[in-house]
């Protein structure tokens, strides 16, 4: 797999104007302004438990809400994997966990097949998590997932508390993430096609 394996994406819209970075081969930095504090305390855990290094500033409508600034966010990420990754040579391809957060309990898979779909199976117990709106979680993952060209399934096994099953959420797309992108056993592409 030689080589830095980075992405950098810089999109501006009428809504949004992001710049992010991304090393899928760090050691979990990452420096993350949003200007959405929950949202960014969220993608800390995920670049944490991804071991990626990760940069990003966004500057979105906020006067309108959060959705196009997150959405937004999901479109760059999942381009900046994407990019990040190449031909996918030598990689794991499959990624899976399974992350509890005291009472919560979540399941995150992915496929880094390089068709983009979103499996989201995750009832939220409140609309709001501080003034976050809970369903621009499934907003932001179909975004990336859809522009990282990758299959995500998400699955809530457990949980009442909607934070600790948001936090629950994030932490294992990371884990998932991690292993996926991660170094495989063989050589080559992984898979019978020759391309992902």
């Amino acid at each position: 797999m030689g080589g830095p394996r980075q992405g950098f994406i810089s999109r501006k819209t009428n809504e949004t104007d992001i710049n992010l970075s991304i090393n899928l081969d760090g050691t979990g930095k990452y420096q993350i302004q949003t200007g959405l504090a929950f949202f960014d305390h969220m993608l800390r855990l995920f670049i944490r438990h991804a071991s990626y290094d990760f940069d990003l500033v966004a500057q979105g409508d906020l006067a309108v809400d959060g959705h196009h600034t997150v959405e937004d966010v999901g479109i760059c990420l999942g381009l900046a994997i994407k990019q990040a990754l190449g031909n996918k040579y030598g990689i794991k391809r499959y990624g899976n966990a399974i992350i509890p957060m005291d009472e919560a309990l979540v399941m995150a898979a992915v496929d880094l097949s390089g068709r983009g779909f979103l499996a989201f199976d995750v009832p939220m117990t409140a609309q709001k998590a501080g003034d976050f709106e809970t369903e621009l979680v499934e907003e932001f993952l179909r975004a990336m997932a859809i522009n990282g060209e990758f299959t995500l399934h998400i699955r809530l096994l457990a949980g009442k508390n909607t934070h600790h099953i948001i936090e629950a959420v994030f932490k294992a797309l990371g884990r998932s993430l991690c292993d996926a992108t991660a170094g495989g056993i063989g050589v080559g592409i992984p898979s019978t096609k020759g391309i992902l």
